[in-house]
């Protein structure tokens, strides 16, 4: 595909931002922008941190997932841990190892970098990456906020994984992402 302009932005530039609302870690604005012809738009942006995912693989071929309510949706979900990098300076790794131990009460012998990926790059800057975790062993939980509190911890072996998907019981975005290339880095290692 031909790329109009120069650079990753093809010929777009941003011109200028306007602060909207700004929350707890999110940020919206109204950015203005300018396209490869000049013509001026706007666009509502909200600005997002980043985030973590993490998908345990235990040693008998499992993954840990958790079963919350997400209010937003109002609706439980099946999920690989995850949260916010809302820790100033955190490495990454950092935080996917906090949020292992808050969320599941697991630690990992090997964390590995599977991907990043924007969420919703139509409205949000968003960037998760997500990791696998092998070697698991168990640590204290430390789980913060309402919906953590009533979460539960479930273990579904991989060759469920795909059932739970085309019956719509996981819908989270990350979660099938990240088993999927897990499941992908597992087979290339036999």
């Amino acid at each position: 595909m031909e790329s109009k302009g120069t650079g990753e932005a093809g010929g777009f530039r941003q011109t200028g931002e306007t602060l909207i609302h700004r929350g707890w870690f999110i940020t919206v604005a109204r950015a203005e922008f300018v396209d490869p012809d000049g013509r001026q738009f706007d666009r509502d942006i909200v600005r997002h941190p980043g985030a973590v995912a993490i998908v345990p693989i235990t040693d008998d071929g499992a993954v840990l997932l958790v079963h919350q309510y997400r209010a937003v949706v109002d609706r439980w979900l099946f999920e690989i841990p995850a949260g916010t990098c809302d820790v100033e300076g955190e490495p990454p790794e950092t935080t996917a190892r906090r949020e292992l131990a808050e969320e599941i009460g697991q630690d990992a012998a090997e964390l590995k970098e599977l991907t990043r990926c924007l969420n919703t790059p139509g409205f949000c800057d968003e960037v998760t990456i997500i990791y696998m975790a092998t070697g698991l062993t168990e640590v204290a939980d430390n789980r913060q906020g309402v919906e953590e509190r009533f979460m539960t911890v479930e273990k579904i072996p991989l060759h469920r994984f795909d059932g739970m998907v085309d019956d719509g019981t996981i819908v989270d975005a990350a979660t099938i992402l990240g088993v999927g290339l897990s499941r992908r880095h597992l087979a290339a290692l036999r």
